[in-house]
C-alpha cells in the first residue's frame, strides 16, 4: 500500500506526559498528531510558503483508537501520511507504534481554509501536486 506523504520520526516521551499510573496521557497522542502534521507541512509545503498563498489548514475532525499504552522507557515511532486529498478536503493517517507493537491509529480530517476571505478554500495546487506525485 502506498502511502503518500511519508512522515516518520522517533517520538519524545517527557516526564508531564505520563499519568498518575505510570503511562503517557491520551491527550498526549493528539498533540503527536500534530507534530506529525506539522513536519508534514515542513517537509512537503513549509508553513511561510503556504501563508503566501493566503490559505491555511485546518482541522474539522480528529478519529482516535488506543491500542495499548507507552510508558516513559518507550521509544515510539509516529508516522502520518495522506490518503486522500480531493480538491479542498484533506485526510491524514497516524500511527504510533514501538518495537512491541501497535499503540495508536487515528486520522484527522481537514480542509484549507481562505485567511481572507474567511471560506473554505482549495488546496494549494503546489500541495496537491507533491501528494499526486506520489501517488
Amino acid at each position: 500500500m502506498k502511502k503518500p506523504m511519508l512522515t516518520e520520526f522517533e517520538g519524545v516521551i517527557n516526564g508531564y506526559d505520563i499519568d498518575f499510573a505510570g503511562i503517557v496521557s491520551n491527550i498526549v497522542y493528539v498533540r503527536w498528531f500534530e507534530d506529525i502534521r506539522m513536519n508534514m507541512l515542513r517537509k512537503y509545503f513549509p508553513l511561510t510558503t503556504m501563508l503566501k498563498t493566503g490559505k491555511a489548514p485546518i482541522v474539522v475532525k480528529t478519529e482516535i483508537a488506543y491500542k495499548t499504552p507507552l510508558t516513559i522507557y518507550d521509544t515510539p515511532i509516529l508516522r502520518g501520511w495522506v490518503p486522500e486529498m480531493g480538491r479542498t478536503k484533506w485526510e491524514i493517517e497516524f500511527e504510533i507504534a514501538t518495537g512491541k507493537g501497535m499503540h495508536c491509529t487515528g486520522k484527522q480530517m481537514g480542509c484549507y481554509f481562505d485567511l481572507e476571505k474567511n471560506r473554505v478554500a482549495s488546496i494549494p495546487k503546489e500541495l496537491l501536486e507533491v501528494f499526486y506525485s506520489e501517488q
